[in-house]
């Protein structure tokens, strides 16, 4: 009887730990099952500190985030800086934290490159050449060369390139100049030397030509009506993760130093960047073709 007894307890507690589950979006900005690789420590690491049980849902697509994150009933999502603009203009959600990088800076920055051996220098010599963006909803994917291209006098890309694409992924763009399959790509600096760290060939073989602006790591944000006290215990868990053995261990599976943080005017160069480009954030239709 005591034993069926503690094994009441036990189911009891664990039903009671766990009974508020946390569904948290993803975006694809590397291949997915490197994505869930570098997150599934990190969620396992929250859920344990938290009591909440979360559970991570990788996108397909960069621009499925806003639509998916109100038909699945999503609580919060880690969204890229552009993402992030565009869920805080349409879905209202508020940031709470973002990771620093393992260079220090909690931003990234996006570069347009090409091969060491393509004869591009600049943006005139891009002319009729092939370029791979990553998706429309990317601050260094695609909203930054747009802006740049702007400044260039390239008022239409589709009209100066011999082919433009999308290639869904910044490891994927990366991989596409690497192998010669376009002239030109697109991509954060993070995910460009993650990739390099792998493959030293990217940093032999590869130029940067110019870079963005910084704007804001990718962080988490929660929707507008999430509890405070939930919203609390996630913020804390992330920031106090640097202080804690397990979390030392889960930030070096994330490649990350530490969280801090954020908050809606982070993103401010995220809208001057997309006013630049001439995209109004809460007007923009971000179709892939």
């Amino acid at each position: 009887m005591r034993a069926l007894f503690a094994l009441f307890l036990f189911l009891s507690f664990s039903v009671q730990a766990y009974a508020a589950d946390l569904t948290i979006g993803l975006i694809p900005e590397q291949n997915v099952f490197k994505q869930q690789e570098r997150y599934k420590p990190l969620g396992d690491y929250l859920t344990k500190k938290t009591g909440i049980k979360i559970k991570f849902t990788i996108l397909s697509r960069y621009g499925n985030i806003i639509e998916r994150f109100t038909a699945e009933k999503m609580d919060g999502a880690f969204f890229g800086s552009f993402t992030g603009a565009l869920a805080i203009k349409k879905l209202g959600v508020e940031p709470i934290a973002r990771p620093v990088n393992l260079d220090g800076s909690s931003t990234y920055y996006g570069y347009i490159f090409v091969r060491n051996d393509s004869g591009i220098k600049n943006v005139h010599d891009m002319k009729n050449k092939k370029i791979a963006f990553v998706e429309k909803a990317t601050t260094a994917g695609y909203i930054y060369p747009v802006a740049y291209f702007k400044e260039h006098g390239i008022a239409n890309p589709e009209g100066y390139f011999k082919e433009l694409y999308f290639a869904g992924s910044h490891d994927a763009a990366i991989n596409a100049v690497l192998e010669k399959k376009a002239d030109i790509g697109c991509a954060k600096h993070s995910m460009f030397d993650r990739v390099a760290k792998k493959n030293p060939a990217v940093q032999k073989e590869l130029k940067i030509l110019v870079s963005s602006p910084h704007v804001p790591s990718n962080g988490l944000a929660v929707r507008k009506n999430l509890d405070a006290a939930t919203k609390k215990k996630l913020r804390d868990a992330l920031i106090n993760m640097a202080n804690d053995a397990e979390g030392v261990e889960a930030l070096k599976k994330f490649e990350a130093l530490k969280f801090i943080p954020t908050s809606n005017e982070d993103y401010k160069a995220v809208f001057d960047i997309a006013n630049k480009a001439g995209i109004d954030i809460a007007t923009y239709k971000y179709v892939n073709k």
